[in-house]
């Protein structure tokens, strides 16, 4: 599957902004999706997962309660919409699929297929 990432930008703090991943080439509802992010430095971590089916989400604790994530089988894109936004939440945000895992939160080497990243600045 292939995965394009879109929606990034600046923002300010308190604001909201949305990403969309676009998938191809493959089922999209046969792939546990997620979000990651990465800052300068820092490693890669879990922002949110979502099940096949989109019943079940799973969130890192400083995405909880701020970020959503969702997805669209029919358009074969997942999102992941952002409020309350801040100077932390600044990385670059990454898609990602898998077709064999059970669980909605995985660390990213146990997902397959990568996106590029969207920047997304939060700015004070």
């Amino acid at each position: 599957v292939q995965l394009q990432a879109s929606g990034g930008g600046l923002v300010q703090v308190g604001g909201s902004l949305g990403l969309a991943c676009a998938a191809s080439g493959s089922t999209f509802r046969d792939y546990v999706m997620g979000w990651f992010r990465q800052a300068p430095g820092r490693e890669r971590e879990f922002v949110a997962g979502i099940s096949r089916g989109g019943g079940s989400t799973d969130y890192s604790g400083s995405a909880k309660g701020r970020f959503t994530i969702f997805r669209d089988n029919a358009k074969n894109t997942v999102y992941l919409q952002m409020h309350s936004l801040r100077p932390e939440d600044t990385a670059a945000y990454y898609c990602a699929a898998d077709r064999f895992l059970r669980n909605t939160r995985a660390s990213s080497s146990e997902f397959e297929f990568w996106g590029q990243g969207t920047q997304v600045t939060v700015s004070s």
